[in-house]
């Protein structure tokens, strides 16, 4: 019994796992942030720059490049993981001031966006 019970908490895990890789894409909510981080470390120890091309995602790996289109616009932009967030329920992604300025987002404060793995970073 207790055999059984362990190899079905197994799939039940397994089932739950996200397996990223090249081509996976997901849609939601993305924001963006700035000036008050700006000059800090992100979490994979870089310095945040607010004008880069880079966002912050909750799992995916550091070095990750992501195409990014904003659903409401189908203008698209390129950009790599190198931190974590976004901390608000409900939003995908975190982009940065100069990416959320590339995407044409920044006034909006939030978009529908889609993103896509472009190339696996590092886990």
């Amino acid at each position: 019994m207790k055999l059984s019970a362990l190899f079905v908490f197994i799939l039940i895990l397994n089932g739950c796992a996200t397996t990223y890789r090249e081509g996976y894409h997901e849609s939601g909510m993305a924001s963006w942030y700035g000036p008050d981080f700006h000059g800090k470390k992100t979490a994979n120890g870089e310095t945040y720059d607010m004008y880069g091309q880079t966002a912050a995602h909750r799992t995916l790996p550091f070095g990750t490049r992501l195409r990014v289109t904003d659903r409401e616009t189908g203008r698209d932009i390129e950009v790599r993981v190198n931190d974590r967030g976004p901390f608000i329920s409900g939003r995908i992604l975190d982009l940065s001031y100069g990416a959320a300025e590339s995407l044409g987002t920044l006034g909006r404060g939030v978009a529908e966006v889609k993103i896509e793995i472009i190339e696996m970073g590092v886990a």
